[in-house]
């Protein structure tokens, strides 16, 4: 059997989501990327209790969809273990497209949020494309093993990044906490704030609340 596994490259099209408006009135604007399971639309939820006049998120959409047992809800994933660089490449190149479509002054207060397995690729696309920001928050999600302190020397130091976890979230125990709080201030240094809080694996709407 002479079997072989080939790569093309091809133009696609992927979907992304937004609340509110972006105005005059706009103070900040998230870039927040959901979890495993999500669709982008349905994740704007935990935002719709910011200040619409002062808030704008942009929720992009993870391209690889799927049926969720048992009542075959449809969610989505971001990557795999498998062909994860190319992957990689993909989504970057699906960020940019999104951020040049939303045209965003450069003055803007940027957050980029990253919840579960969105917390891979929003730091993955920060490392590779020095994306500046005034608050990095990562929710409930791993590091990638790939990266390191000098990927992020090129942020304001200004900028604020927040570790956020539930103490009672099923996907971790206290090795695998002290493993990331270890890592991300390998990282981050000094400008890193830990916050945990009481809770399992869910986004915390009380805590986005007041990041700002």
């Amino acid at each position: 059997m002479n079997s072989q596994e080939k790569e093309i490259t091809y133009t696609t099209s992927n979907s992304y989501s937004t609340l509110n408006k972006l105005t005059e009135k706009t103070n900040t604007v998230w870039f927040v990327c959901h979890g495993m399971g999500y669709l982008s639309r349905y994740f704007l939820r935990y935002f719709k209790t910011l200040n619409s006049e002062e808030n704008y998120i942009i929720a992009p959409q993870a391209p690889s969809k799927y049926y969720i047992q048992p009542k075959m809800h449809v969610g989505a994933n971001w990557l795999t273990r498998d062909n994860t660089a190319s992957g990689t490449e993909n989504i970057i190149n699906y960020f940019d497209a999104v951020l040049e479509a939303e045209n965003l002054p450069d003055d803007i207060n940027l957050v980029v949020l990253g919840y579960s397995q969105g917390v891979s690729v929003a730091m993955r696309y920060l490392a590779k494309r020095k994306l500046q920001c005034s608050q990095l928050v990562l929710h409930s999600g791993g590091i990638p093993k790939e990266l390191i302190a000098e990927d992020f020397e090129y942020l304001s130091k200004n900028t604020k990044v927040k570790l956020i976890y539930g103490t009672e979230d099923e996907y971790l125990n206290k090795e695998r906490i002290e493993q990331e709080s270890k890592r991300v201030g390998e990282i981050f240094g000094d400008r890193i704030t830990i916050i945990p809080f009481k809770g399992k694996h869910e986004v915390n709407v009380e805590l986005i609340e007041n990041l700002i």
